[in-house]
């Protein structure tokens, strides 16, 4: 690495981190204004104010990387840039015969990097922390249950709904599941005080299993439900691993499926997303679709945005900082409001889920192409 790549790199990735720094610090600020009794009431019992902020904000980080990766990026290659030329360093280097190309390249390679740590922070990382990015400071300190939205089982028809859901336990309090005409044999509902949905094992297929059974209140005496000769409602008259006061209702429709918000999506990884709209007990609205497509043309468009940037700082037109870090913010604000409404339309079938992930790539691709490969020459 060249004395002239170390410096870039160097006053990159300060700038990148003194802008993530601020802009975090600032969402900090204004969140813990808004919430101060409530972190208050929280850091009682978890060690203190400043713990329970780092626990509850450091968390929040992660999101915040997802949500500013390209604007920082951008961002920071233009401040480095723009600083290089104010002082008269690249046009030094011009002189001496180095192309744009050369010159820029150690910030192309970092900015592939940190769209590449992104890439694997929204796969492997957000996932692993969906329950904790999903409560609010009040739910994490009354440990609150989620609002349950009923659902539709596609498969068998039972309609899964109860008065509340706990997801990172897996179980819905009070379930409520309604029965269809073909399962109703018994009744039209089922009660019980808790359900807990479990994986496919040797004995049943994936489901809920239901505790403390409060109606039919005869269950327990009556034989297992099936639709076409497949058992869909276990019963303990002919099921041996169920206790007298439980059953066993087959479905597919896991619990992230039932809260109320549909934002399990942002923080699923795209095997899962996948996975979900392949579930053929659940019917997903559009944008769930669009969300997975849009996983995996999110870090062309990260690296697209860099390129549509790059002629604001690198024409030879003279412009002072400021005035480039306008028409960054216009580019920027530009950029996401075609890449917001394509999502929203997509979202509500206006278009295609496919067609409206795809459609800022297409449209600012070739803009890219015409404006930043003339000045790499």
């Amino acid at each position: 690495m060249a004395i002239i790549d170390r410096y870039l790199l160097k006053n990159f990735l300060g700038v990148f981190a003194v802008f993530f720094v601020s802009f975090f610090g600032l969402f900090v600020v204004g969140d813990t204004v808004n919430n101060f009794s409530e972190i208050l009431r929280y850091a009682e019992s978890n060690g203190g104010l400043l713990r329970a902020i780092s626990r509850y904000y450091g968390i929040r980080s992660l999101v915040f990387f997802d949500w500013m990766n390209p604007l920082l990026i951008l961002v920071a290659t233009m401040f480095t840039i723009a600083t290089f030329r104010r002082h008269n360093e690249m046009t030094a280097l011009m002189a001496a015969g180095i192309r744009n190309a050369r010159m820029i390249r150690p910030l192309l390679l970092m900015s592939l990097m940190l769209v590449v740590l992104a890439v694997v922070n929204r796969e492997c990382v957000l996932p692993a922390f969906r329950q904790d990015l999903t409560a609010n400071l009040q739910d994490m300190r009354q440990h609150k249950m989620d609002t349950i939205v009923p659902v539709y089982d596609n498969q068998t028809d039972i309609l899964l709904s109860g008065t509340g859901i706990v997801v990172g336990d897996k179980r819905i309090l009070e379930p409520t599941f309604f029965l269809p005409r073909t399962l109703d044999a018994y009744g039209v509902q089922l009660l019980g005080d808790e359900a807990t949905f479990q994986l496919a094992t040797k004995d049943h297929p994936q489901g809920y299993l239901i505790s403390k059974v409060r109606k039919p209140e005869d269950l327990a005496s009556r034989s297992s439900l099936k639709i076409n000769g497949i058992p869909i409602i276990y019963t303990p008259d002919d099921t041996m691993w169920l206790n007298a006061d439980q059953c066993f209702v087959v479905s597919s429709v896991e619990p992230r499926l039932l809260v109320v918000g549909g934002n399990w999506q942002q923080f699923s990884s795209t095997r899962e997303l996948m996975g979900a709209l392949e579930n053929p007990s659940v019917k997903h609205n559009p944008g769930v679709e669009v969300e997975l497509h849009s996983r995996f043309v999110q870090p062309i468009l990260d690296m697209n945005l860099l390129l549509l940037g790059l002629p604001l700082v690198l024409t030879r037109q003279s412009r002072s900082l400021f005035f480039s870090v306008g028409l960054c913010v216009l580019l920027i604000v530009l950029f996401m409001s075609v890449n917001m409404l394509c999502h929203s339309l997509g979202s509500s079938s206006l278009l295609s889920p496919p067609f409206s992930a795809w459609l800022p790539l297409m449209l600012f691709v070739p803009m890219a192409v015409a404006t930043s490969l003339p000045l790499l020459e």
